[in-house]
């Protein structure tokens, strides 16, 4: 591994900044506090800086020489309704508020990157730093996006780098194509007629309907799909009744649905809307369907995907540069690439060995309470950006 010298001296200054975020979580479009740091921090190390783009995000502006070439690097700095286990020092101070996917090391591994090519500046050209907000389903990057991102900041291609458990820390990985499925909501509620449970032929059940609609959504995966292409149709949430005795009125089913593509998408909803009002309506019951698109599939595009790995291999080697395994979580990186070039790609975090005393027993993976970001990425993560930085202003 080829790491900056510059970058490795200032980990545990940037480090004190990561753990200082992480103890002061703040939920979607709530980033008031990260981003007054993030701005305090850009702003001391000579970058401009603009402000309020997606309500709360940050743009910090790096120039250099005459080229009018320019590239994005994008990190989310929200985190998750939900309560930490973890009791170290830099726990999360708010109760149900929690840095567990690590966007406050994404920010770091950005702020060192960021003040490393403002002291140096070795490329021809514009970098804009995105700290973007809302990435857990706010749709930050689609606000940011509607309020002028690429108008404002004008920029050839874009890049989302996010941390990876499972890998080697300080491995990268990426791919071409597909790298997070689309992420939607569906809820369906079937409308009956209730009754004495004893007396079931003066109601309309709607329960045993239910039942058939969650079997037969199986099916549009299992039949209607070509079987090459990826879905996920899962039904996560049953909600009905009150009472042993009585039949329910009414049952409401919810769930999500997962796809790389939105041929495949608009194919699960219109068979899934049909095969509600149809099973429904052979009981003799009706439906109200809602199906709610949240966040795109993330698709890298080949080019700057296949750059990327260039640079991955440069730094970190042939046997640290990994192809990702696309996954079926979804990420609303997806809106910025929809407008321009670009690739989303991971880092290791490693397998949870780096947490110090005082942290949760489980895993240290996503979206766990026991979660921490190993501050050992943040040399690397911020070498990657900073090589990448200066290997694509280089081009001509």
């Amino acid at each position: 591994m080829t790491l900056i010298d510059t970058l490795q001296a200032d980990a545990e200054t940037i480090a004190a900044l990561r753990r200082e975020i992480h103890a002061h979580p703040e939920l979607c479009f709530e980033e008031v506090r990260t981003a007054d740091l993030i701005a305090k921090q850009l702003t001391e190390w000579g970058i401009p800086i603009h402000r309020g783009l997606g309500k709360t995000g940050v743009v910090g502006i790096v120039k250099n020489g005459n080229s009018p070439r320019a590239i994005g690097l994008r990190a989310d700095m929200d985190a998750l309704p939900m309560t930490e286990h973890n009791r170290f020092a830099h726990a999360s101070q708010h109760p149900g508020k929690m840095h567990a996917c690590g966007h406050d090391g994404h920010v770091a591994m950005l702020l060192g990157a960021a003040r490393h090519l403002a002291k140096h500046r070795n490329f021809d050209g514009t970098v804009y730093l995105i700290f973007q907000p809302a990435e857990e389903g706010g749709g930050g990057a689609r606000e940011m996006v509607k309020d002028g991102l690429f108008k404002l900041f004008p920029m050839d291609a874009v890049f989302g780098m996010h941390n990876w458990p499972g890998y080697e820390a300080g491995q990268f990985a990426v791919c071409d194509g597909p790298a997070m499925a689309s992420s939607n909501e569906f809820k369906i509620t079937i409308r009956g007629k209730g009754a004495h449970a004893a007396l079931p032929h003066l109601g309309l059940d709607p329960v045993p309907v239910a039942c058939q609609m969650v079997q037969a959504f199986q099916t549009i995966v299992s039949r209607n799909k070509k079987p090459i292409d990826t879905a996920v149709v899962s039904v996560t949430m049953i909600h009905t009744g009150e009472a042993t005795n009585v039949i329910p009125d009414s049952c409401e089913i919810q769930g999500t649905v997962r796809t790389f593509t939105l041929e495949v998408l608009d194919l699960i909803e219109r068979r899934m809307k049909e095969i509600a009002e149809h099973t429904a309506a052979a009981f003799g019951l009706s439906v109200d369907f809602e199906f709610h698109r949240n966040y795109p599939p993330t698709i890298n595009h080949p080019a700057e995907a296949q750059f990327l790995r260039g640079v991955m291999r440069e730094l970190v080697g042939d046997a640290n540069t990994l192809e990702f395994e696309a996954a079926m979580t979804a990420e609303d990186f997806s809106y910025f690439l929809l407008e321009k070039p670009g690739a989303y790609f991971v880092i290791g975090n490693g397998d949870g060995s780096h947490r110090i005393s005082g942290h949760g027993m489980g895993p240290c993976t996503l979206h766990n309470p026991n979660y921490d970001f190993n501050d050992a990425l943040i040399a690397p993560g911020g070498a990657l950006w900073v090589r990448l930085v200066e290997r694509f202003l280089a081009r001509t």
